[in-house]
Protein backbone atom coordinates (compact mmCIF):
# COMPACT_ATOMS: atom_id res chain seq x y z
CA UNK A 1 0.00 0.00 0.00
CA UNK A 2 1.17 3.47 -0.85
CA UNK A 3 2.15 5.81 2.41
CA UNK A 4 -0.97 7.73 3.25
CA UNK A 5 0.10 10.26 6.30
CA UNK A 6 -1.83 13.10 8.38
CA UNK A 7 -0.80 16.52 10.22
CA UNK A 8 -2.71 18.57 12.02
CA UNK A 9 -2.50 22.22 14.43
CA UNK A 10 -4.80 23.32 16.25
CA UNK A 11 -2.85 27.07 17.17
CA UNK A 12 0.06 28.19 17.57
CA UNK A 13 0.75 30.68 21.01
CA UNK A 14 2.57 31.36 24.26
CA UNK A 15 2.36 28.65 26.88
CA UNK A 16 0.04 30.38 29.12
CA UNK A 17 -1.88 28.69 32.55
CA UNK A 18 -5.19 27.80 30.40
CA UNK A 19 -2.97 25.64 28.13
CA UNK A 20 -0.97 23.98 31.13
CA UNK A 21 -4.53 23.44 32.70
CA UNK A 22 -5.97 22.16 29.93
CA UNK A 23 -3.17 20.37 28.61
CA UNK A 24 -4.40 16.74 29.05
CA UNK A 25 -7.84 17.78 27.38
CA UNK A 26 -6.01 19.74 24.33
CA UNK A 27 -3.85 16.13 23.40
CA UNK A 28 -7.05 14.20 23.78
CA UNK A 29 -8.74 16.69 21.38
CA UNK A 30 -6.08 16.25 19.10
CA UNK A 31 -5.75 12.38 18.93
CA UNK A 32 -9.59 12.41 18.30
CA UNK A 33 -8.87 14.37 15.35
CA UNK A 34 -6.31 12.49 13.79
CA UNK A 35 -8.08 9.15 14.36
CA UNK A 36 -10.94 10.86 12.72
CA UNK A 37 -9.10 12.06 9.26
CA UNK A 38 -6.61 8.86 9.29
CA UNK A 39 -9.57 6.15 9.22
CA UNK A 40 -10.26 7.75 6.21
CA UNK A 41 -7.20 7.38 4.53
CA UNK A 42 -6.66 4.14 5.53
CA UNK A 43 -9.88 3.25 3.95
CA UNK A 44 -8.65 3.82 0.89
CA UNK A 45 -10.36 7.88 0.87
CA UNK A 46 -8.81 11.20 -0.52
CA UNK A 47 -7.02 13.50 1.19
CA UNK A 48 -9.39 16.47 0.99
CA UNK A 49 -11.77 13.90 2.51
CA UNK A 50 -9.49 13.44 5.05
CA UNK A 51 -8.55 16.90 6.03
CA UNK A 52 -12.01 17.83 6.13
CA UNK A 53 -12.99 14.90 9.06
CA UNK A 54 -10.09 15.87 10.75
CA UNK A 55 -11.09 19.59 10.93
CA UNK A 56 -14.69 19.18 11.48
CA UNK A 57 -13.81 17.38 15.08
CA UNK A 58 -11.70 20.01 16.36
CA UNK A 59 -14.45 22.41 15.07
CA UNK A 60 -16.76 20.66 17.32
CA UNK A 61 -14.44 21.06 20.13
CA UNK A 62 -14.51 24.22 22.18
CA UNK A 63 -10.78 24.41 23.48
CA UNK A 64 -9.71 25.01 19.78
CA UNK A 65 -10.62 28.41 17.84
CA UNK A 66 -12.71 27.20 15.21
CA UNK A 67 -16.61 26.75 14.94
CA UNK A 68 -17.71 25.87 18.50
CA UNK A 69 -14.45 27.72 20.15
CA UNK A 70 -14.61 30.33 17.91
CA UNK A 71 -13.18 33.60 19.38
CA UNK A 72 -15.46 36.54 19.71
CA UNK A 73 -14.86 40.31 17.99
CA UNK A 74 -15.04 43.45 19.05
CA UNK A 75 -18.93 43.14 19.37
CA UNK A 76 -19.27 39.74 20.93
CA UNK A 77 -19.82 38.32 17.65
CA UNK A 78 -18.59 35.38 16.09
CA UNK A 79 -17.29 35.88 12.93
CA UNK A 80 -15.71 32.50 10.92
CA UNK A 81 -13.05 31.79 7.95
CA UNK A 82 -11.80 28.89 6.32
CA UNK A 83 -10.79 27.32 3.38
CA UNK A 84 -9.80 23.80 1.59
CA UNK A 85 -7.28 22.71 -1.43
CA UNK A 86 -7.08 20.24 -3.17
CA UNK A 87 -3.31 19.52 -4.25
CA UNK A 88 -4.16 17.66 -7.21
CA UNK A 89 -5.77 19.89 -9.94
CA UNK A 90 -4.93 23.33 -7.33
CA UNK A 91 -9.29 23.24 -6.89
CA UNK A 92 -9.70 25.94 -3.50
CA UNK A 93 -12.93 26.98 -1.42
CA UNK A 94 -12.57 29.01 1.22
CA UNK A 95 -15.04 31.21 3.55
CA UNK A 96 -15.00 34.26 5.40
CA UNK A 97 -17.15 36.10 7.82
CA UNK A 98 -19.53 33.04 8.59
CA UNK A 99 -21.86 32.82 11.31
CA UNK A 100 -23.76 29.94 12.55
CA UNK A 101 -22.54 27.20 10.52
CA UNK A 102 -21.70 24.48 12.19
CA UNK A 103 -18.71 23.21 10.14
CA UNK A 104 -17.15 26.49 7.93
CA UNK A 105 -14.83 23.67 6.58
CA UNK A 106 -17.22 22.28 4.73
CA UNK A 107 -18.67 24.96 3.64
CA UNK A 108 -15.49 25.82 2.32
CA UNK A 109 -15.26 22.49 0.35
CA UNK A 110 -18.63 23.50 -1.14
CA UNK A 111 -17.46 26.58 -2.64
CA UNK A 112 -14.46 24.52 -4.29
CA UNK A 113 -16.77 21.32 -5.43
CA UNK A 114 -20.22 23.48 -6.08
CA UNK A 115 -19.23 27.23 -7.50
CA UNK A 116 -17.09 28.12 -9.85
CA UNK A 117 -15.30 30.29 -7.49
CA UNK A 118 -12.55 30.26 -4.35
CA UNK A 119 -14.12 32.83 -1.72
CA UNK A 120 -17.19 33.71 -0.71
CA UNK A 121 -17.71 35.89 2.37
CA UNK A 122 -20.69 36.68 4.75
CA UNK A 123 -24.03 36.31 3.96
CA UNK A 124 -24.24 34.49 0.48
CA UNK A 125 -21.78 31.80 1.98
CA UNK A 126 -24.53 31.21 4.26
CA UNK A 127 -27.04 31.04 1.85
CA UNK A 128 -25.30 28.46 -0.24
CA UNK A 129 -25.01 26.67 3.27
CA UNK A 130 -28.46 26.68 4.11
CA UNK A 131 -29.25 25.64 0.32
CA UNK A 132 -27.06 22.85 1.02
CA UNK A 133 -28.75 21.91 4.16
CA UNK A 134 -25.36 22.24 5.91
CA UNK A 135 -25.94 22.38 9.91
CA UNK A 136 -26.62 25.50 11.48
CA UNK A 137 -26.40 26.38 15.02
CA UNK A 138 -27.84 29.17 17.35
CA UNK A 139 -25.56 32.14 18.26
CA UNK A 140 -25.24 30.72 21.58
CA UNK A 141 -23.69 27.58 20.70
CA UNK A 142 -20.34 29.08 19.25
CA UNK A 143 -19.74 31.52 22.54
CA UNK A 144 -17.71 29.59 24.92
CA UNK A 145 -16.75 30.76 28.11
CA UNK A 146 -13.22 30.92 27.75
CA UNK A 147 -13.64 33.10 24.50
CA UNK A 148 -16.29 35.07 26.28
CA UNK A 149 -13.55 35.99 29.33
CA UNK A 150 -10.66 36.47 26.84
CA UNK A 151 -13.04 39.30 25.42
CA UNK A 152 -13.62 40.85 28.66
CA UNK A 153 -10.25 41.29 29.49
CA UNK A 154 -9.03 42.45 26.77
CA UNK A 155 -11.49 44.99 26.59
CA UNK A 156 -10.64 45.79 29.92
CA UNK A 157 -6.92 46.10 29.25
CA UNK A 158 -7.84 48.77 26.17
CA UNK A 159 -10.39 50.28 27.10
CA UNK A 160 -12.48 49.33 24.02
CA UNK A 161 -9.32 50.51 21.60
CA UNK A 162 -8.87 48.03 18.75
CA UNK A 163 -6.57 45.62 20.03
CA UNK A 164 -6.05 41.97 19.68
CA UNK A 165 -4.13 39.11 20.91
CA UNK A 166 -2.84 35.95 19.00
CA UNK A 167 -5.40 32.69 19.37
CA UNK A 168 -5.66 29.84 17.99
CA UNK A 169 -6.34 28.42 14.24
CA UNK A 170 -7.00 24.71 13.35
CA UNK A 171 -5.55 23.00 10.26
CA UNK A 172 -4.92 19.49 8.57
CA UNK A 173 -2.43 18.70 5.77
CA UNK A 174 -2.97 15.01 4.34
CA UNK A 175 -1.20 12.52 1.26
CA UNK A 176 -3.54 9.64 0.38
CA UNK A 177 -3.14 6.45 -1.58
CA UNK A 178 -3.17 8.20 -5.18
CA UNK A 179 -0.32 10.34 -4.04
CA UNK A 180 -2.94 13.50 -3.58
CA UNK A 181 -2.22 16.10 -1.29
CA UNK A 182 -4.60 18.82 0.66
CA UNK A 183 -4.89 21.43 3.35
CA UNK A 184 -7.30 22.84 5.21
CA UNK A 185 -7.32 25.89 7.65
CA UNK A 186 -10.23 26.98 10.02
CA UNK A 187 -10.85 29.92 12.43
CA UNK A 188 -12.58 31.81 14.79
CA UNK A 189 -10.55 34.98 14.16
CA UNK A 190 -8.70 37.28 17.09
CA UNK A 191 -10.29 38.00 20.16
CA UNK A 192 -11.74 41.39 19.90
CA UNK A 193 -10.78 42.03 16.06
CA UNK A 194 -12.47 44.85 14.45
CA UNK A 195 -16.00 44.15 12.93
CA UNK A 196 -15.56 42.72 9.22
CA UNK A 197 -11.44 41.49 9.41
CA UNK A 198 -10.90 38.83 7.76
CA UNK A 199 -7.47 36.94 8.51
CA UNK A 200 -5.39 34.97 6.44
CA UNK A 201 -7.21 31.31 7.36
CA UNK A 202 -9.50 31.62 3.90
CA UNK A 203 -6.59 33.55 2.16
CA UNK A 204 -5.34 30.62 -0.38
CA UNK A 205 -1.77 31.00 -0.51
CA UNK A 206 -1.80 32.80 3.14
CA UNK A 207 -3.13 30.38 5.57
CA UNK A 208 -3.73 27.33 3.55
CA UNK A 209 -1.86 26.19 0.25
CA UNK A 210 -1.34 22.68 -1.52
CA UNK A 211 0.34 21.36 -4.76
CA UNK A 212 1.17 17.94 -5.63
CA UNK A 213 4.31 19.00 -7.39
CA UNK A 214 5.32 20.26 -3.95
CA UNK A 215 3.68 20.35 -0.45
CA UNK A 216 0.48 20.94 1.11
CA UNK A 217 1.01 23.81 4.06
CA UNK A 218 -1.56 25.29 6.66
CA UNK A 219 -0.96 28.01 9.09
CA UNK A 220 -1.53 29.24 11.78
CA UNK A 221 -0.57 32.39 14.45
CA UNK A 222 -0.83 36.21 13.34
CA UNK A 223 -2.53 36.16 10.45
CA UNK A 224 -1.75 39.62 8.85
CA UNK A 225 1.89 38.33 9.61
CA UNK A 226 0.99 35.09 7.60
CA UNK A 227 -0.98 36.85 4.70
CA UNK A 228 2.09 39.82 4.27
CA UNK A 229 5.01 36.82 3.56
CA UNK A 230 2.20 34.81 1.60
CA UNK A 231 3.42 31.96 3.46
CA UNK A 232 1.95 28.72 2.36
CA UNK A 233 2.96 29.24 -1.19
CA UNK A 234 6.34 30.60 -0.27
CA UNK A 235 6.87 27.10 1.34
CA UNK A 236 5.81 25.86 -2.07
CA UNK A 237 7.67 28.21 -4.55
CA UNK A 238 10.88 27.57 -2.38
CA UNK A 239 10.76 24.14 -3.32
CA UNK A 240 9.56 24.49 -6.81
CA UNK A 241 11.82 26.90 -7.99
CA UNK A 242 14.93 27.07 -5.17
CA UNK A 243 14.83 23.18 -4.41
CA UNK A 244 15.10 23.61 -1.41
CA UNK A 245 13.71 20.48 1.45
CA UNK A 246 10.35 20.93 3.07
CA UNK A 247 12.00 21.86 6.58
CA UNK A 248 14.55 24.39 5.11
CA UNK A 249 11.51 25.76 3.44
CA UNK A 250 9.49 25.98 6.24
CA UNK A 251 11.97 27.35 8.36
CA UNK A 252 13.14 30.37 6.34
CA UNK A 253 9.50 31.06 5.78
CA UNK A 254 9.05 31.29 9.64
CA UNK A 255 12.24 32.45 11.02
CA UNK A 256 14.18 34.65 7.66
CA UNK A 257 11.61 35.61 5.18
CA UNK A 258 10.79 39.59 5.40
CA UNK A 259 12.35 39.38 8.70
CA UNK A 260 10.58 43.49 9.27
CA UNK A 261 7.13 41.54 8.80
CA UNK A 262 6.76 39.94 13.13
CA UNK A 263 4.38 38.02 14.20
CA UNK A 264 4.19 34.82 16.13
CA UNK A 265 3.61 31.91 13.43
CA UNK A 266 3.80 28.64 12.57
CA UNK A 267 3.43 26.00 9.77
CA UNK A 268 2.77 22.49 9.15
CA UNK A 269 3.30 20.86 6.08
CA UNK A 270 3.68 17.27 4.31
CA UNK A 271 5.50 16.69 1.01
CA UNK A 272 4.57 14.13 -1.84
CA UNK A 273 6.25 11.76 0.29
CA UNK A 274 4.70 11.88 3.32
CA UNK A 275 7.46 13.87 5.27
CA UNK A 276 5.69 16.07 7.65
CA UNK A 277 6.81 18.92 8.79
CA UNK A 278 6.44 21.60 11.36
CA UNK A 279 7.58 25.10 11.98
CA UNK A 280 6.85 27.53 14.85
CA UNK A 281 8.69 31.00 16.55
CA UNK A 282 6.22 30.85 19.23
CA UNK A 283 6.60 28.77 22.47
CA UNK A 284 3.76 26.13 21.89
CA UNK A 285 1.98 24.63 18.97
CA UNK A 286 -0.87 22.19 19.15
CA UNK A 287 0.22 19.40 16.73
CA UNK A 288 -0.37 16.00 15.86
CA UNK A 289 0.58 13.73 13.23
CA UNK A 290 0.22 9.94 11.73
CA UNK A 291 1.25 8.21 8.89
CA UNK A 292 1.17 4.13 7.53
CA UNK A 293 5.12 4.35 8.44
CA UNK A 294 3.97 4.78 11.75
CA UNK A 295 0.47 3.29 12.17
CA UNK A 296 -0.04 5.41 15.90
CA UNK A 297 -0.58 9.17 16.58
CA UNK A 298 1.81 11.00 18.07
CA UNK A 299 0.86 15.12 19.26
CA UNK A 300 2.90 17.68 20.98
CA UNK A 301 2.18 21.11 22.23
CA UNK A 302 5.65 22.59 23.31
CA UNK A 303 8.86 22.49 20.93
Amino acid sequence: MSIVALAIHGGAESLSPRIKQNQQAYEAGLHHALEAGYRILRQGGSAVDAVEAAIQQMELNPLFNAGRGAALNQQGEVAMDASIMNGKDLQAGAVALVRQIQHPISLARAVMEQTPHVLIGAEGAMELGRSLQMPFMPESYFISESQYNALAEMQMQTQNKPDVILNDTVGAVALDQEGNLAAGTSTGGLTNQMKGRIGDSCMIGAGCYANNITCAVSGTGDGECLMRKVAGYSVSALMEFSGKELQEACDFVVFKKDKHVLGDIGLISMDACGKVVFSFNTECMFRGWISSDLDFTQVAITK
